[in-house]
Protein backbone atom coordinates (compact mmCIF):
# COMPACT_ATOMS: atom_id res chain seq x y z
CA UNK A 1 0.00 0.00 0.00
CA UNK A 2 1.67 3.41 -0.92
CA UNK A 3 2.37 5.54 1.96
CA UNK A 4 0.64 8.95 2.65
CA UNK A 5 1.99 11.56 1.64
CA UNK A 6 2.55 14.50 4.55
CA UNK A 7 3.30 18.33 3.88
CA UNK A 8 3.84 21.12 5.81
CA UNK A 9 4.11 25.00 4.82
CA UNK A 10 4.24 25.88 8.80
CA UNK A 11 8.32 26.22 8.48
CA UNK A 12 10.14 25.31 5.52
CA UNK A 13 7.53 24.00 2.19
CA UNK A 14 7.77 20.11 2.62
CA UNK A 15 6.41 17.09 2.33
CA UNK A 16 6.91 13.55 3.47
CA UNK A 17 6.73 10.36 2.42
CA UNK A 18 6.35 8.01 5.74
CA UNK A 19 9.69 9.48 7.38
CA UNK A 20 11.51 10.10 3.77
CA UNK A 21 11.35 13.69 3.23
CA UNK A 22 10.22 14.29 -0.68
CA UNK A 23 13.04 16.29 -2.72
CA UNK A 24 10.42 19.24 -3.71
CA UNK A 25 13.46 20.83 -6.06
CA UNK A 26 14.38 24.46 -6.56
CA UNK A 27 12.80 27.52 -4.40
CA UNK A 28 10.55 28.71 -6.45
CA UNK A 29 9.06 24.93 -7.44
CA UNK A 30 8.30 25.08 -3.60
CA UNK A 31 6.92 28.18 -3.48
CA UNK A 32 4.22 26.54 -6.28
CA UNK A 33 3.32 23.98 -4.43
CA UNK A 34 3.69 26.15 -1.13
CA UNK A 35 0.60 28.41 -2.68
CA UNK A 36 -1.61 25.34 -3.43
CA UNK A 37 -1.39 24.17 0.21
CA UNK A 38 -1.76 27.68 1.51
CA UNK A 39 -5.20 27.64 -0.10
CA UNK A 40 -6.49 24.60 1.81
CA UNK A 41 -8.27 22.67 -1.11
CA UNK A 42 -9.23 25.81 -3.48
CA UNK A 43 -8.21 26.31 -6.74
CA UNK A 44 -5.26 28.46 -7.26
CA UNK A 45 -5.59 30.41 -11.63
CA UNK A 46 -1.85 30.28 -12.84
CA UNK A 47 -1.96 33.86 -12.96
CA UNK A 48 -2.19 33.95 -9.17
CA UNK A 49 0.58 31.45 -9.02
CA UNK A 50 2.42 33.82 -11.24
CA UNK A 51 1.62 36.56 -8.83
CA UNK A 52 3.05 34.98 -5.79
CA UNK A 53 6.17 33.96 -7.46
CA UNK A 54 7.08 37.23 -9.42
CA UNK A 55 5.32 39.90 -8.12
CA UNK A 56 4.29 42.87 -10.45
CA UNK A 57 7.16 42.11 -12.94
CA UNK A 58 6.94 38.71 -14.11
CA UNK A 59 9.04 37.38 -16.71
CA UNK A 60 7.81 37.05 -20.75
CA UNK A 61 8.09 33.05 -19.67
CA UNK A 62 6.33 32.87 -16.41
CA UNK A 63 2.87 30.74 -17.26
CA UNK A 64 5.12 27.99 -18.91
CA UNK A 65 7.41 27.95 -16.27
CA UNK A 66 4.39 27.87 -13.81
CA UNK A 67 3.55 24.28 -15.82
CA UNK A 68 6.71 23.35 -15.66
CA UNK A 69 7.35 23.83 -12.26
CA UNK A 70 3.72 21.99 -11.26
CA UNK A 71 5.17 18.62 -14.07
CA UNK A 72 7.93 18.59 -11.95
CA UNK A 73 6.00 18.81 -8.61
CA UNK A 74 3.56 15.76 -9.80
CA UNK A 75 6.57 13.86 -10.84
CA UNK A 76 8.23 14.25 -7.16
CA UNK A 77 5.56 13.27 -5.57
CA UNK A 78 4.61 9.72 -7.60
CA UNK A 79 2.00 8.95 -9.29
CA UNK A 80 -1.04 9.76 -6.66
CA UNK A 81 -2.62 12.63 -8.26
CA UNK A 82 -2.49 15.58 -5.37
CA UNK A 83 -1.97 18.29 -7.88
CA UNK A 84 -4.92 18.30 -10.18
CA UNK A 85 -5.95 20.85 -12.85
CA UNK A 86 -9.53 22.99 -12.88
CA UNK A 87 -9.46 25.00 -16.18
CA UNK A 88 -6.56 27.04 -15.93
CA UNK A 89 -6.37 26.48 -12.39
CA UNK A 90 -4.89 24.05 -10.02
CA UNK A 91 -5.96 22.19 -6.59
CA UNK A 92 -3.46 19.93 -3.99
CA UNK A 93 -6.23 16.93 -3.05
CA UNK A 94 -5.03 16.40 0.37
CA UNK A 95 -6.62 15.16 3.08
CA UNK A 96 -6.88 18.06 5.79
CA UNK A 97 -5.19 15.21 8.63
CA UNK A 98 -1.65 15.71 5.74
CA UNK A 99 -1.18 19.17 5.95
CA UNK A 100 0.08 21.06 9.09
CA UNK A 101 -2.03 24.06 8.73
CA UNK A 102 -5.11 22.24 8.52
CA UNK A 103 -4.04 20.17 11.41
CA UNK A 104 -3.18 23.49 13.08
CA UNK A 105 -6.43 24.86 12.62
CA UNK A 106 -8.54 22.06 13.75
CA UNK A 107 -6.71 21.73 16.96
CA UNK A 108 -7.09 25.28 17.52
CA UNK A 109 -11.16 24.65 16.79
CA UNK A 110 -11.24 22.06 19.36
CA UNK A 111 -9.78 23.98 22.03
CA UNK A 112 -12.36 26.16 21.76
CA UNK A 113 -15.12 23.61 21.67
CA UNK A 114 -13.26 22.37 25.06
CA UNK A 115 -13.59 25.67 26.46
CA UNK A 116 -16.70 26.57 25.23
CA UNK A 117 -17.49 23.23 27.31
CA UNK A 118 -15.86 23.83 30.15
CA UNK A 119 -12.46 21.54 30.23
CA UNK A 120 -9.65 24.27 30.02
CA UNK A 121 -7.42 21.75 30.45
CA UNK A 122 -8.20 20.03 27.45
CA UNK A 123 -8.36 23.51 25.53
CA UNK A 124 -4.65 24.42 26.54
CA UNK A 125 -4.01 20.86 25.55
CA UNK A 126 -5.05 21.12 22.36
CA UNK A 127 -3.60 24.40 21.66
CA UNK A 128 0.00 22.81 22.85
CA UNK A 129 -0.53 20.02 20.21
CA UNK A 130 -1.20 22.32 17.62
CA UNK A 131 1.40 25.37 18.59
CA UNK A 132 4.24 22.36 18.18
CA UNK A 133 3.25 22.03 14.54
CA UNK A 134 5.04 25.30 13.74
CA UNK A 135 8.51 24.30 12.92
CA UNK A 136 9.89 28.18 12.12
CA UNK A 137 8.03 30.99 10.49
CA UNK A 138 5.72 29.84 8.17
CA UNK A 139 6.42 29.35 4.14
CA UNK A 140 10.29 29.75 4.84
CA UNK A 141 12.54 30.08 2.56
CA UNK A 142 10.01 31.42 -0.27
CA UNK A 143 10.94 35.20 -1.22
CA UNK A 144 8.98 37.51 -2.36
CA UNK A 145 5.80 40.34 -1.27
CA UNK A 146 3.05 37.61 -1.48
CA UNK A 147 4.92 35.23 0.59
CA UNK A 148 5.48 37.50 3.57
CA UNK A 149 1.97 38.72 3.07
CA UNK A 150 1.23 35.04 4.32
CA UNK A 151 3.82 34.58 6.96
CA UNK A 152 2.57 37.76 8.42
CA UNK A 153 -1.04 36.51 8.37
CA UNK A 154 -0.22 33.26 9.51
CA UNK A 155 1.77 34.78 12.45
CA UNK A 156 -0.96 36.71 13.68
CA UNK A 157 -2.91 33.51 13.85
CA UNK A 158 -0.15 31.78 16.42
CA UNK A 159 0.08 34.74 18.04
CA UNK A 160 -3.38 34.47 19.43
CA UNK A 161 -3.75 31.00 19.99
CA UNK A 162 -0.25 31.48 21.96
CA UNK A 163 -1.90 33.94 23.68
CA UNK A 164 -4.89 32.01 24.61
CA UNK A 165 -2.84 28.58 25.64
CA UNK A 166 -1.08 30.99 28.33
CA UNK A 167 -4.08 32.73 29.17
CA UNK A 168 -5.63 29.44 30.04
CA UNK A 169 -2.57 27.96 31.82
CA UNK A 170 -2.29 30.78 33.56
CA UNK A 171 -6.14 30.32 35.04
CA UNK A 172 -5.40 26.80 35.61
CA UNK A 173 -2.50 28.21 38.17
CA UNK A 174 0.57 27.66 36.33
CA UNK A 175 2.07 30.59 36.37
CA UNK A 176 5.33 29.82 37.49
CA UNK A 177 5.77 27.16 34.61
CA UNK A 178 4.64 30.14 32.14
CA UNK A 179 7.08 32.85 33.72
CA UNK A 180 10.04 31.55 31.54
CA UNK A 181 8.48 31.27 28.21
CA UNK A 182 6.82 34.53 28.56
CA UNK A 183 9.74 36.59 29.70
CA UNK A 184 10.93 35.12 25.90
CA UNK A 185 7.68 36.30 24.21
CA UNK A 186 8.32 39.88 25.69
CA UNK A 187 11.77 39.77 24.84
CA UNK A 188 10.51 38.87 20.99
CA UNK A 189 7.81 41.03 20.97
CA UNK A 190 8.42 43.91 23.75
CA UNK A 191 5.57 45.97 22.44
CA UNK A 192 3.57 43.91 22.38
CA UNK A 193 1.16 44.35 25.90
CA UNK A 194 -0.85 41.20 26.10
CA UNK A 195 2.11 39.10 26.95
CA UNK A 196 3.91 42.15 28.94
CA UNK A 197 0.63 42.12 31.23
CA UNK A 198 0.58 38.30 31.29
CA UNK A 199 3.79 38.26 32.17
CA UNK A 200 3.46 40.77 35.48
CA UNK A 201 0.49 38.84 36.46
CA UNK A 202 2.69 35.27 36.36
CA UNK A 203 5.79 37.79 38.00
CA UNK A 204 3.57 38.74 41.06
CA UNK A 205 1.73 34.94 41.22
CA UNK A 206 5.18 33.50 42.22
CA UNK A 207 5.97 36.28 44.48
CA UNK A 208 7.20 38.22 42.40
CA UNK A 209 6.13 41.49 42.86
CA UNK A 210 8.79 44.07 42.22
CA UNK A 211 9.91 41.91 39.43
CA UNK A 212 6.57 42.87 37.88
CA UNK A 213 6.36 46.56 38.39
CA UNK A 214 10.14 46.71 36.91
CA UNK A 215 8.15 44.60 33.61
CA UNK A 216 5.72 47.72 33.54
CA UNK A 217 8.03 50.21 34.09
CA UNK A 218 10.38 48.40 31.07
CA UNK A 219 7.23 48.90 28.61
CA UNK A 220 6.34 52.37 30.08
CA UNK A 221 9.78 53.89 28.92
CA UNK A 222 9.73 51.79 26.05
CA UNK A 223 6.60 52.76 24.20
CA UNK A 224 7.30 56.42 25.57
CA UNK A 225 10.49 56.37 23.98
CA UNK A 226 9.55 54.57 20.63
CA UNK A 227 6.03 55.62 20.05
CA UNK A 228 5.09 58.35 22.38
CA UNK A 229 2.90 56.94 24.06
CA UNK A 230 1.62 55.41 27.33
CA UNK A 231 0.66 52.27 28.16
CA UNK A 232 -3.03 50.75 27.77
CA UNK A 233 -5.33 51.49 30.47
CA UNK A 234 -5.29 47.01 30.93
CA UNK A 235 -2.13 47.48 31.71
CA UNK A 236 -2.17 50.27 33.99
CA UNK A 237 -4.70 49.09 35.87
CA UNK A 238 -2.67 45.94 36.60
CA UNK A 239 -0.10 47.80 37.10
CA UNK A 240 -1.51 49.68 39.99
CA UNK A 241 -3.12 46.91 41.57
CA UNK A 242 -0.30 44.66 41.43
CA UNK A 243 1.48 48.03 43.50
CA UNK A 244 -0.90 47.93 46.01
CA UNK A 245 -0.48 44.09 46.42
CA UNK A 246 -4.75 43.46 45.57
CA UNK A 247 -5.06 40.00 47.13
CA UNK A 248 -7.84 39.45 44.46
CA UNK A 249 -4.97 38.80 41.64
CA UNK A 250 -3.53 35.89 43.32
CA UNK A 251 -4.58 32.34 42.02
CA UNK A 252 -7.42 30.50 43.87
CA UNK A 253 -7.51 27.62 45.44
CA UNK A 254 -8.69 25.53 42.85
CA UNK A 255 -5.83 27.65 40.63
CA UNK A 256 -3.20 26.73 43.11
CA UNK A 257 -4.30 22.97 43.19
CA UNK A 258 -4.26 23.69 39.14
CA UNK A 259 -0.66 24.32 39.63
CA UNK A 260 0.47 21.47 41.23
CA UNK A 261 -1.28 19.60 38.34
CA UNK A 262 0.20 21.67 35.73
CA UNK A 263 2.92 19.58 34.85
CA UNK A 264 -0.21 17.09 33.43
CA UNK A 265 -1.29 19.68 30.79
CA UNK A 266 2.22 20.08 29.44
CA UNK A 267 2.68 16.20 29.40
CA UNK A 268 -0.81 15.24 27.68
CA UNK A 269 -0.11 18.29 25.24
CA UNK A 270 3.62 16.41 24.85
CA UNK A 271 2.07 13.52 24.06
CA UNK A 272 -0.64 15.11 21.63
CA UNK A 273 2.24 16.27 19.74
CA UNK A 274 3.87 13.12 19.45
CA UNK A 275 0.63 11.76 17.81
CA UNK A 276 0.25 14.42 15.27
CA UNK A 277 3.85 15.16 14.23
CA UNK A 278 5.33 11.23 13.94
CA UNK A 279 1.98 10.21 12.84
CA UNK A 280 0.66 13.19 10.70
CA UNK A 281 -2.86 12.70 12.38
CA UNK A 282 -5.25 15.13 14.46
CA UNK A 283 -5.06 13.83 18.06
CA UNK A 284 -8.34 12.64 18.71
CA UNK A 285 -10.62 14.73 20.83
CA UNK A 286 -13.24 13.36 23.68
CA UNK A 287 -15.95 11.52 22.91
CA UNK A 288 -18.31 14.43 22.24
CA UNK A 289 -16.00 16.25 20.22
CA UNK A 290 -15.84 12.73 18.11
CA UNK A 291 -19.05 12.69 17.44
CA UNK A 292 -19.87 16.28 16.37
Amino acid sequence: MREQIRFAVLGPVSAWRGTTEVDLGPPQQRAVLGALLIAQGAQVRVGALVDALWGTAPPASAVGSVRTYVHRLRRALGDAPLIHSVGDAYVVRALPQDLDLAAFRELVARSERARQAGSARDAAVHLRAGLALWQGPALSGVRGEWAGAQRERLEVLRLSALETRLAIELDLGGHTQATPELAALVGAHPLDERFREMLMLALYRSGRQFAALEAYTQVRDLLAEELGVDPGPRLQRLYERILRADPELLPSAAARAGEARGGQVRAEGDLAVQGTVSGGTVPDGDSEEANE
